[in-house]
């Protein structure tokens, strides 16, 4: 089975079987996962260390990708816990990151514009920048999105995920996904 084979597979899986709930790419198909996201504090599916949560120092986990298409513009990154009791719950938003941003270093400043070009927009917390993992019960999971567009957004900082993906619609070249997990240990 080839790399994208199992990523697209691996996407299924965690989302339950069905289609993941994805902006369109430029030809209206759900954009392939072929940018991989990394980071150095967690792995795939396995858990989110503490200083990167509500329970720690709550700051934003190393990231890093690659596989990012030349023709991009620029990248956005959301995060979101689709496991929140009220639906889906997001912990960050960034946009119109350079296409030469290839990481995001730990503890990114809780900024509206980002040193070497960016935005952050506003979480449902409802702050600017990252806010980690707070889940009032069982296991979550946090879904680390990468995407490359074919532009730059040109959106104020401080937008809302759906905003974000709104301007994203028919503009992504290629994506791709880290998932964390993690549960709060019992007080």
């Amino acid at each position: 089975m080839d790399k994208m084979t199992l990523a697209v597979l691996l996407l299924w899986m965690t989302s339950g079987g069905s289609e993941p709930d994805t902006p369109k790419s430029p030809k209206g198909a759900v954009a392939m996962h072929a940018i991989t996201i990394v980071s150095t504090a967690f792995k795939q599916m396995e858990p989110i260390p503490e200083i990167y949560t509500c329970d720690g120092a709550d700051v934003s986990p190393p990231l890093s990708w690659s596989e990012v298409p030349p023709a991009a513009r620029s990248i956005a990154l959301v995060c979101d816990d689709p496991d929140a009791p009220r639906g889906t719950w997001v912990h960050w938003v960034a946009y119109d990151l350079p296409p030469t941003c290839t990481a995001l270093p730990q503890g990114v400043e809780k900024t509206k514009t980002l040193k070497g070009g960016g935005k952050q927009g506003k979480n449902d917390f409802p702050k600017i920048g990252y806010n980690g993992p707070c889940p009032p019960r069982g296991m979550h999971r946090y879904y680390f999105k990468i995407y490359a567009l074919d532009t730059m957004l040109d959106l104020p900082p401080g937008m809302t995920r759906r905003e974000v993906e709104k301007a994203m619609k028919g503009h992504i070249l290629a994506q791709g996904e880290l998932v964390g997990t993690y549960a709060r240990k019992p007080k």
